[in-house]
């Protein structure tokens, strides 16, 4: 396909750029002072967030990426990085990486894009399920960033693809794929990254679009509601959180006499600490000390040539009319 100055913007939420605790505090005091994924007034969260928690999660959530880091660097970003030189070679136009915090950032991508004369530019968060604390972020970054600009570019915003058919059926795919070689388990869990529950009840469609997800996965699946359901993790401070959390609800399966248990995780686009270390390390060891036998953590979707066909058909659909 001819360029025709149109370019693809593919964005994540980002990673420190090292497993220090110095680049771990860069990136979470970036990442938590975001009105968008911490609401509380700046007067009131900012003594809190830069006198407490940073001092004191750093160091530890450092530990924590030093224990999944890859030879080439962070897992996040090393899966992005393949994901867009794949859908860079895919389409046969400029695809540029910007992490909403850290590194790339938006702002350098958007420059790339320009230097490469992408003067029409689809923005793809992989964030299938919208949540103003994910997605949102992105179209601020990209105001912010273009604010200088002489010449604005045209943009095509893609919002969420919870329940595109080829999402669910890349997403069908890996799990029938693992199944195939492991077997099927007796129960599987689709666990969503946590938001806060207020967040929800303002407006924000992010539980309904994982629900939508999860039955469209079960249809695919031809998996029995009874023998899957969804949960949410990683969640952070003491305000009530979308339910059910995660870990209590493995450790109710065991309980209850699951004996394998899987484990997907659908609104990561690729894996990361959230998934290898949290589910993969701290949700196995939950599981199996409450009774359960045997778990496994299905891989995200990564690189995988069904997740980049899918990226693809979301570029194609923004561009018919250019």
């Amino acid at each position: 396909m001819e360029n025709q100055g149109i370019g693809v913007l593919l964005v994540n939420l980002g990673t420190p750029d090292e497993a220090t605790p110095a680049a771990v505090k860069r990136f979470l005091a970036e990442f938590l002072s975001d009105p968008r994924v911490v609401d509380l007034s700046p007067w009131i969260w900012r003594p809190v967030l830069f006198g407490a928690i940073l001092p004191i999660r750093s160091p530890k959530v450092a530990k924590l990426y030093q224990s999944v880091w890859m030879e080439e660097g962070s897992p996040l970003m090393v899966y992005s990085q393949r994901q867009r030189d794949a859908l860079e070679a895919r389409l046969g136009m400029p695809v540029a990486l910007g992490m909403t915090y850290g590194n790339p950032s938006i702002q350098s991508a958007l420059a790339k894009l320009s230097d490469q004369g992408c003067r029409k530019i689809v923005v793809l968060p992989l964030y299938p399920q919208y949540s103003r604390t994910t997605t949102a972020p992105v179209f601020d970054k990209i105001a912010v960033s273009l604010k200088q600009t002489a010449y604005l570019p045209e943009l095509r915003f893609v919002p969420h693809y919870q329940d595109h058919p080829a999402y669910i059926a890349a997403l069908a795919a890996s799990v029938s794929d693992f199944w195939a070689e492991q077997g099927e388990p007796d129960y599987l869990l689709c666990s969503y990254h946590g938001i806060p529950k207020r967040y929800a009840d303002l407006g924000d469609p992010y539980p309904v679009h994982c629900n939508e997800t999860t039955a469209l996965l079960a249809e695919s699946l031809g998996m029995p509601r009874e023998k899957m359901s969804m949960s949410y993790q990683s969640i952070f401070g003491r305000e009530e959180w979308l339910k059910p959390y995660t870990e209590p609800t493995m450790i109710e399966l065991a309980q209850k006499g699951v004996k394998r248990l899987d484990v997907v995780c659908p609104a990561f686009s690729v894996d990361c600490l959230e998934t290898i270390e949290e589910i993969a390390e701290g949700g196995k060891e939950a599981f199996l000390k409450a009774g359960g036998e045997t778990f496994n953590l299905i891989p995200c979707l990564n690189d995988s040539s069904a997740h980049i066909a899918m990226m693809e058909a979301l570029v194609q659909q923004q561009i018919q009319s250019w």
